[in-house]
C-alpha cells in the first residue's frame, strides 16, 4: 500500500472541490445562499450570515427564512419517491428487521406529532427523547421538528442523576422513553431509571407526561395520569399533521455535551443553518447519493447521530440504517453481517470500533463479502495510521476511500476531512477544511500561524451548522468559545498543519503533558505507540511528578492476552517522538473508559494513575462503567 494518499493520485484535490473552496472564499454570502437551495422554504432567505464573533457574539444564519425540518426530511420526498426506503431498522436478534418507506415514515411521524399536540406540546416546548436505537427514536425527533418542539435526546445509559440534571435544565414537558432497552445480553431499565430521574427533579420537574415505547414488552410501572403507552396513543391519531412553519433561527434541538466536568452544556442548534450544513456535508464528504444505504453507527443521543443518522441523509433523500446491537454480539463480525444483509454502501463509525475489530482474527472480516461498500468514514477521535490502513485494506478491500472527519457537537457537522472522490486521505491526518470553513492556527498569544506549523485550532468565521448559544447561558457560550482567541471560535483542540495544508489533530489542549519543560501532546504519544503492532489501543496522560512537574503515563491495550513487552512501547515512543517522551509508567489493561460515542475519558485515567480516587464523577455516561473499578485494581497491582 502507498503511504501518501488513498487512493493514489497525482492530484489529491479535485477541480470541483477547489472550485467550491474558491467560490466560498470569493463571496461567502452568495455561496451560502446558493447552498440554501438544498432545502424547501416557505419563505426564501435573502441573507445568509449575520454572525459576529466579537462583543456579545452572535451566530445567525438565514434569519429571514422560514421552513420546517420534518417537511424537508419527509414531505418533499413523499411527493417524488414515496415507496423508496427511508429507514431500515434491524434489531440485534435475528428476524427483527423493518423497512420503512418515506410514505410510511411520514405517516408515523405525523401520528406521533398529533399525539404530542394533543398532550399540549407547543412550538418551543422541549421534549426529552430517551430511547435505544429503535425506529421510534428517529420518528420522535422528526415529530418534534414537525410541530416546532425542541427535542432533547438523552443517552440511554445516563444515570438517574444525569438524566435529572438535563431534564431540569431543559425544562422538558414530555418524555419519550423505552420500557426496557437491549444492549447485547444486557437489559437496560429505561423506564424505571427515568422514573427515578423525574423524582430527583422534584418541584423543578416540568414533565407532564411520559410516553413509553414497548421495546421489549416488559412490564414496567405506569403512573396513572402521567404515563402513557406510546403504541396506544399513536393508534388514536390520523397519519397527517400540518407542519409548524419555523424561523430559520428557531431552535431545532438542544444537545448536552458528554463527559464534561461541571454543569452540562446544552448546545442550541438552529433549524435552517443546521439543515443546510447537514445536507451539504453529508453529500460532499461521503459523495452521498439517494441510492445509498447510509449507516452511521453513532447513537442518536450524540451529535453524530443527529446529523448523519437522521437529518443529513434524510434531507438528501437517502436510506438510513439503524441497528440496535453491538459490533461483536452475539458473535464476532456481527456488524459485517449487517453490512452484507442490508447492502450498506457508506459505513461511518468510530476508531474504537475499528480497533476492536483489529483485535479479532482477520478471518472474521475476510469471510464477509462487504462488496456493497464504496465509502468508509471515521469520527469521534483521531485514528492512528495503522488503524486507518487496516480499515482501508480489510474492510474497504483497498478500494473504498476513507474519510477521517474532525468536528464537534458545537460545529453541527464535519469541518475538516478528506472527501470521497474529492480530497484524498492521508492515514492519521484529519484532512482539509471544507469549503467555507475558515480554519486558523494561533499561538498562545492569539496570533495567527502562517503556513506549516502547530498551534490552537480556531475558526475565523461562522458556518451554517454552528451552535447558536448555550441553553439559557449565552455568557457561558461567549466565555467558553470566544475569549481564548478573541474574534475566533476556539475549538479546544490543538492541530498541526503540514506543508500540503493538511491538518493533523494533536489532541485537546488540556491533553498536553509538560515534562521537564517539554510540552508533549498525548495524541502524538499515542500515534507513536500505535507503531507497535502488538498494541491495539493506548491512552497517554500526565500525572504530577515531584521532579519533572508532570510525568507521562500510558495505558496500553494489547492485541493479544498474555505476555506483553512494555519495552517495545518505550522504543516506539523514543523512535516516533524522542527519548524525552518515553513514559514514566506503562499500564497494561484490557480496555479504556470511553463514552458511548467512543471518546476516551482521560480525566478518569489521570485520576486512576495519580491514585486520586475521590470524586470520580458520574460514571453512567461511560459505555462500560465497570471498567473503572477494574482499572483501579489493575493499576494498584502493577504498582506493586
Amino acid at each position: 500500500m502507498v503511504d501518501a494518499f488513498f487512493p493514489a493520485t497525482d492530484n489529491p484535490v479535485s477541480d470541483r472541490y477547489q472550485d467550491l473552496v474558491q467560490r466560498a472564499q470569493r463571496d461567502p454570502e452568495e455561496f451560502w445562499l446558493a447552498q440554501a437551495q438544498r432545502l424547501a422554504w416557505h419563505t426564501q432567505p435573502m441573507h445568509a450570515s449575520r454572525s459576529d464573533f466579537t462583543g456579545d457574539v452572535r451566530v445567525s444564519w438565514y434569519e429571514d427564512g422560514r421552513l420546517n425540518a420534518a417537511e424537508n426530511c419527509l414531505d418533499r420526498h413523499v411527493l417524488y419517491q414515496p415507496d423508496n426506503a427511508a429507514l431500515i431498522w434491524q434489531g440485534q436478534e435475528d428476524g427483527h428487521r423493518e423497512v420503512i418507506s418515506y410514505r410510511e415514515l411520514h405517516a408515523r411521524v405525523c401520528r406521533l406529532a398529533n399525539v404530542l399536540r394533543r398532550l399540549g406540546v407547543k412550538k418551543g416546548d422541549r421534549v426529552a427523547i430517551h430511547l435505544p436505537m429503535v425506529a421510534e427514536g428517529v420518528i420522535s425527533m422528526l415529530a418534534c421538528a414537525r410541530i416546532g418542539a425542541v427535542h432533547v435526546v438523552l443517552f440511554g445509559g445516563f444515570s438517574a442523576e444525569g438524566l435529572a440534571e438535563r431534564l431540569t435544565d431543559s425544562g422538558a414537558v414530555v418524555v419519550i422513553t423505552a420500557d426496557v432497552a437491549r444492549r447485547g445480553p444486557k437489559k437496560i431499565p429505561s423506564k424505571t431509571t427515568m422514573d427515578e430521574a423525574i423524582k430527583l427533579c422534584g418541584a423543578q420537574s416540568a414533565v407532564r407526561n411520559v410516553l413509553v415505547v414497548p421495546v421489549t414488552g416488559a412490564d414496567v410501572p405506569m403512573q396513572k395520569g402521567r404515563d402513557l403507552s406510546y403504541a396506544a396513543e399513536v393508534a388514536l391519531e390520523i397519519p397527517d399533521c400540518p407542519a409548524e412553519v419555523m424561523n430559520a433561527c428557531d431552535p431545532l434541538f438542544l444537545l448536552y455535551t458528554s463527559g464534561s466536568t461541571g454543569r452540562p452544556k446544552g448546545l442550541v442548534h438552529s433549524t435552517g443553518g443546521y439543515l443546510v450544513w447537514a445536507s451539504f456535508t453529508q453529500e460532499l464528504v461521503f459523495d452521498a447519493k439517494p441510492t445509498d444505504v447510509f449507516w452511521c453507527t453513532a447513537d442518536t443521543s450524540w451529535i453524530t447521530g443527529h446529523t448523519y443518522v437522521v437529518y443529513g441523509p434524510l434531507v438528501n433523500g437517502g436510506t438510513i440504517l439503524v441497528y440496535e446491537g453491538l459490533p461483536s454480539w452475539p458473535q464476532p463480525g456481527r456488524w459485517w453481517d449487517v453490512i452484507d444483509q442490508n447492502q450498506v454502501s457508506v459505513f461511518y463509525t468510530s476508531p474504537t470500533v475499528i480497533r476492536a475489530a483489529m483485535r479479532e482474527d482477520d478471518s472474521v472480516v475476510q469471510s464477509r463479502s462487504l462488496s456493497s461498500l464504496r465509502v468508509l468514514g471515521t469520527v469521534g477521535e483521531p485514528i492512528s495510521p495503522e488503524a486507518w490502513k487496516w480499515f482501508y485494506a480489510e474492510v474497504g478491500r483497498n478500494a473504498c476511500p476513507v474519510v477521517d472527519t474532525w468536528w464537534q457537537t458545537e460545529t453541527g457537522g464535519v469541518m475538516i476531512t478528506a472527501c470521497a472522490q474529492n480530497v484524498a486521505g492521508k492515514p492519521g491526518a484529519a484532512g482539509l477544511p471544507l469549503p467555507g470553513v475558515a480554519v486558523t492556527l494561533t499561538d498562545a498569544k492569539g496570533q495567527d500561524i502562517e503556513g506549516e506549523g502547530e498551534g490552537l485550532l480556531c475558526l475565523a468565521q461562522s458556518w451554517p451548522g454552528q451552535a447558536m448559544t448555550l441553553w439559557q447561558d449565552h455568557e457561558r457560550f461567549r466565555k467558553t468559545y470566544f475569549t481564548t482567541c478573541p474574534g475566533h471560535y476556539f475549538s479546544g483542540d490543538g492541530a498541526r498543519r503540514d506543508a500540503t495544508g493538511y491538518y493533523w489533530i494533536t489532541g485537546r489542549v488540556d491533553d498536553v503533558v509538560n515534562v521537564s519543560g517539554h510540552r508533549i501532546g498525548t495524541a502524538e504519544i499515542e500515534d507513536a505507540v500505535a507503531e507497535d503492532h502488538a498494541v491495539v489501543e493506548s491512552a497517554a496522560v500526565g500525572v504530577p511528578h515531584d521532579l519533572k512537574g508532570q510525568a507521562l503515563v500510558v495505558f496500553v491495550v494489547p492485541k493479544a492476552e498474555g505476555a506483553f513487552d512494555a519495552t517495545a512501547v518505550n522504543k516506539a515512543v523514543a523512535a516516533g517522538v524522542g527519548r524525552y517522551a518515553v513514559p514514566e509508567k506503562i499500564y497494561v489493561v484490557p480496555d479504556l473508559p470511553k463514552t458511548r460515542s467512543g471518546k476516551i475519558v482521560r480525566r478518569l485515567l489521570r485520576k486512576i494513575a495519580a491514585n486520586d480516587l475521590d470524586n470520580m464523577g458520574d460514571l453512567s455516561t461511560l459505555a462500560d462503567p465497570d471498567i473503572v473499578a477494574e482499572l483501579i485494581k489493575l493499576v494498584a497491582q502493577q504498582n506493586g
